[in-house]
């Protein structure tokens, strides 16, 4: 393809904070990233310039220019300020690569309109997000990881309708705790399994399991509830955490500054399976005590196995071993932190992903 000379123009008034960070060209807050922006290596057929599509995501923008779309900030020429506070892209913003720069940045061009519906604003749906929200909603607000006893204290079902033993949607249940409060939407959920860090066996949380809805329909203690919706059966002793809006964050996916390596211990596909794949979410055993922020990017690898030496001049059954070398597979990256454990959605994968695997810095 032939390469552009098109100079990337400044529209007249963009009614977003993005444009005033790319019309400057801003550089990386450090040298070292600074340094590692000079070995970017763009696509083949890299565009000279795209008009930005409801639907698109960062990561799906950015794959049309890198061969790595994880490092769009650092062709952005983003600082740690703008990772934390990141801005935003619309329908209908035009993204140029400015391949004179050296190294190439990408800038943004004159905003098109796309049709007399798409006004080129700020607001939540117009906004293109990093990754697919559709799939990594649900787990915003579940499951949910929390300490040792940390359900403990909250409002608790004490009682059934007619002394069921399970209840589903549209069940009454009763419960202890609640307060008069008869807005607040309820999401039910009861301690789950422990989540184990595989190199020190020491437990990093418990997986709350979440089983429904409910909602307040008689204030009082206890309180009658009516199950709205549930996943699973519902029971005495399950306990009730106050339901929030949920927002998804505008994520800008980036490697970590420092190097971080840990493991997959959770995965959660919908299936009952040991193994997941591309577009999956999966819990990690690195946590906000580490490091771990919302958009990193991580390299998913799979340990090598030990090998016999079968020719060494030692007996077949004393033979010495060596390990082979540990192989990437793939990328994540993390979407929600907690203390001691992430939640990440697999972004690229060549082979199934398993529990286990490792987890660094790329």
């Amino acid at each position: 393809m032939q390469k552009s000379n098109i100079a990337p123009s400044a529209p007249r008034q963009w009614n977003f904070l993005f444009a005033g960070v790319l019309a400057l060209g801003m550089s990386l807050s450090s040298a070292g990233a600074a340094e590692q922006g000079n070995d970017i290596k763009l696509q083949e057929n890299a565009l000279d310039r795209y008009i930005v599509q409801k639907g698109d995501t960062l990561w799906g923008i950015a794959g049309k220019f890198l061969k790595d779309p994880w490092r769009w900030p650092q062709i952005w020429r983003m600082n740690q300020e703008q990772l934390k506070n990141p801005n935003k892209i619309s329908p209908g913003n035009v993204i140029v690569l400015d391949r004179a720069a050296t190294p190439a940045r990408l800038v943004l061009g004159e905003t098109v309109r796309l049709s007399p519906q798409i006004r080129t604003e700020d607001s939540v749906d117009s906004v293109i997000p990093a990754i697919p929200p559709r799939v990594i909603e649900p787990f915003l607000s579940q499951p949910l990881v929390i300490e040792a006893g940390g359900l403990d204290k909250a409002p608790r079902i004490v009682a059934t309708e007619e002394n069921r033993v399970h209840l589903g949607s549209g069940g009454i249940a009763y419960a202890l705790g609640v307060g008069s409060d008869t807005k607040t939407t309820w999401q039910i959920y009861r301690p789950g399994k422990s989540l184990i860090d595989p190199e020190t066996k020491k437990v990093l949380g418990t997986e709350a399991v979440y089983l429904g809805t409910g909602r307040v329909t008689r204030a009082g203690n206890p309180a009658t509830i009516e199950i709205v919706s549930s996943k699973q059966e519902i029971s005495n002793g399950d306990r009730l955490v106050a339901s929030g809006p949920v927002t998804i964050n505008q994520y800008v996916p980036h490697a970590p500054s420092v190097f971080l390596k840990g493991n997959i211990i959770g995965m959660y596909d919908g299936l009952a399976t040991s193994e997941t794949g591309r577009d999956s979410v999966v819990a990690i055993s690195r946590g906000k005590r580490d490091g771990v922020e919302e958009g990193h990017v991580l390299a998913v690898l799979r340990a090598g196995s030990n090998v016999p030496d079968r020719e060494s001049t030692v007996s077949r059954d004393a033979a010495p071993t060596f390990s082979l070398p540990a192989e990437r597979y793939g990328l994540l990256m993390i979407f929600r932190v907690f203390d001691a454990v992430s939640y990440a959605l697999v972004m690229e994968s060549t082979r199934p992903v398993a529990p286990g695997d490792i987890v660094q810095t790329p």
